[in-house]
């Protein structure tokens, strides 16, 4: 145990940890922070849909590009150039909007500009964690990522929300561009670990092995599917800032704590994934998860005591959770290192279409009903997906993960 423990806790894996809680911190932030902002200045609901659907864009085009990219040249770099991208855009709408000149053209262009750094920094951030450890310590090492993934997507919007409520936007903008800086220093101690085999080029044929692997692993491939279209009919996070000033009537922090709690709730899963033993009998288990994320959803939708609303979305969360890892932990051990970084890619975008189309759906839902008809009336239709997708995909209701053989 301590022999496995020595192999897993690394300098490069510690630093690697460090520079993903500092930017998934800074990336979680600037979403739900930009929501608000977006929201404060527009009032429609429209706009909140919308803006998913523009982040969603350059992520279409760009990510598996950027996959190619992430197995073709040295990760760490590629993250840096990324991420560097991402401080230049928040410094200047954090400028704006302490000189009072940003308009919504500016918070546009400014998710576009992180989404187009994303769409390379997240692939090779992927392809790179299991070149960092064993391959016999990498369950673990990935479920250590999640809950480190967690613990940030958690403390992002709980941290932007104060500070919009302290100071206003321009002050979150500001510890966003501290955030990124802090994940640059940090990646510079990630040292780039072994590439088995021989890299491709960057081409056209190269992006379409990617999908092709993909496509040719029907339990991944189910995953991935189960996945967006549970997200995009379920998804209500674009409605939160409706939620908070509208429906609960909290205002900035209520907003935050509610943002929050859907990462808390992840946070919380992950934890308890870390202390029990692997989930064996996975395909049953993401059905149930992906159920269980439809009935929280229904009755977050449904919710108008601020309490109850907390604990339908940290649930949510919970059951998220239990998705991303057994979809993380089968997509690595899967993919040889060559393709890495083009699946991690075809995943981001299954991800990326997930959340964004559901921001969009909801928003638009929203804009001609209301935000509680949208959340609720999604809720039933990710139930409808998982019924679809257990009768249509037996393997996938089957699939089990053996454990590794004994010596």
């Amino acid at each position: 145990m301590a022999a496995a423990r020595e192999r897993l806790l690394t300098r490069n894996l510690l630093a690697y940890l460090v520079s993903r809680f500092c930017a998934g911190t800074a990336m979680a932030m600037l979403r739900s922070g930009v929501g608000w902002h977006l929201f404060a200045l527009t009032g429609s609901a429209f706009q909140l849909g919308l803006i998913g659907l523009v982040q969603f864009i350059p992520a279409l085009g760009l990510v598996l590009v950027g996959g190619a990219v992430a197995d073709t040249h040295e990760r760490p770099r590629i993250m840096r150039r990324a991420q560097s991208v991402s401080l230049t855009a928040g410094l200047i709408v954090g400028l704006a909007t302490g000189a009072d000149v940003v308009h919504v053209g500016l918070l546009y262009a400014t998710v576009v500009l992180v989404a187009a750094a994303n769409a390379f920094d997240n692939p090779a951030r992927a392809a790179l964690l299991p070149t960092l450890v064993p391959r016999e310590v990498l369950p673990r090492a990935v479920t250590i990522a999640s809950t480190n993934q967690a613990l940030a997507f958690a403390t992002g919007p709980a941290l932007g929300g104060l500070l919009i409520a302290a100071r206003g936007p321009a002050l979150m903008y500001g510890v966003f561009v501290v955030l990124v800086a802090g994940s640059l220093i940090a990646l510079g101690f990630v040292r780039p670990g072994r590439r088995d085999g021989p890299r491709s080029r960057v081409s056209a044929a190269a992006i379409r092995e990617g999908v092709r692997f993909v496509r040719h692993q029907p339990v991944v491939l189910g995953c991935m599917t189960l996945d967006m279209f549970a997200v995009i009919f379920g998804g209500a996070a674009a409605l939160l800032p409706v939620y908070a000033q509208d429906v609960l009537h909290v205002g900035p922090t209520g907003y935050g704590i509610l943002a929050s709690s859907l990462e808390v709730g992840s946070l919380t899963m992950a934890l308890t994934l870390t202390l029990l033993p692997p989930i064996r009998h996975a395909g049953r288990a993401l059905l149930a998860a992906v159920a269980a994320y439809g009935l929280a959803t229904v009755v977050f939708g449904a919710s108008r005591w601020f309490p109850l609303s907390v604990v339908a979305y940290g649930l949510v969360g919970v059951a998220d959770q239990v998705s991303v890892v057994l979809r993380s932990t089968v997509i690595q051990l899967a993919t040889p290192d060559t393709l890495r970084g083009r699946v991690s890619a075809v995943n981001l975008l299954f991800i990326g279409a997930s959340n964004q189309l559901g921001a969009a759906e909801s928003g638009f839902v929203a804009a001609l009903t209301s935000a509680p008809f949208a959340v609720v009336s999604g809720g039933v239709a990710s139930l409808v997906v998982v019924a679809v997708v257990a009768w249509w995909l037996p393997p996938l209701r089957r699939y089990r993960i053996e454990p590794p053989a004994r010596a």
